[in-house]
């Protein structure tokens, strides 16, 4: 009755006193529930809903807001990379088109510490959507896009010649069957580091 009474008319008692106390204060909540709901359920008191919903911002999930995802992560990312003082600097085309097609049930909070964890496994300068736990698999297990497909194998395929050669770029290069200014553009590309 006191907390009505407070929201209603904005004045406050202390302890032991009988006078009132005029308060100029805003109240700000937020909530993951279906208020709505909940009322009609008769587990939320309908008469503090409508003392505290002068103002309703209603924010839709991140799924539900087309790019958002994409900006968010950006800005997180150089936040994160910046206090734990890492070599990252950006995005591999599989990781941006993993976090674009994410779901993201968790909200912001999945997305900041999936790249808390990126920022932790990346080898490279550039997130992957394997750093990030994110790769873009269907149910059947396969990949929906050819371009991440091929972006996977490639950095497999160059991780693993670059570690059976000790990092030595050309019999890395001979290995893929391919040559070094080629593995030069590819390592820059997939800002992987010799």
């Amino acid at each position: 009755v006191k907390l009505l009474r407070f929201l209603q008319e904005r004045v406050i008692e202390r302890i032991g006193s009988r006078s009132a106390i005029a308060v100029d204060t805003r109240i700000v909540c937020a909530t993951h529930q279906d208020l709505d709901a909940m009322i009609a359920e008769g587990r939320f008191r309908e008469d503090l809903y409508y003392r505290l919903a002068e103002i309703v911002v209603r924010i839709p999930k991140l799924a539900e807001r087309p790019g958002d995802a994409l900006l968010i992560a950006r800005m997180l990312l150089k936040k994160l990379a910046r206090e734990m003082e890492s070599q990252v600097q950006g995005f591999a085309p599989d990781a941006l088109a993993a976090i674009d097609g994410w779901s993201w049930p968790g909200n912001v909070r999945e997305l900041e510490n999936k790249l808390k964890r990126a920022v932790i496994m990346a080898d490279a300068k550039l997130v992957t959507a394997e750093d990030l736990d994110l790769v873009p698999e269907r149910e059947d297990g396969g990949f929906l896009n050819l371009k991440a497909v091929r972006e996977v194998a490639d950095r497999a395929a160059i991780t693993r010649s670059l570690s059976r050669s000790d990092g030595n770029i050309s019999n890395a290069a001979k290995m893929l069957g391919i040559s070094r200014p080629t593995l030069y553009d590819l390592l820059k590309q997939y800002g992987i580091e010799p």
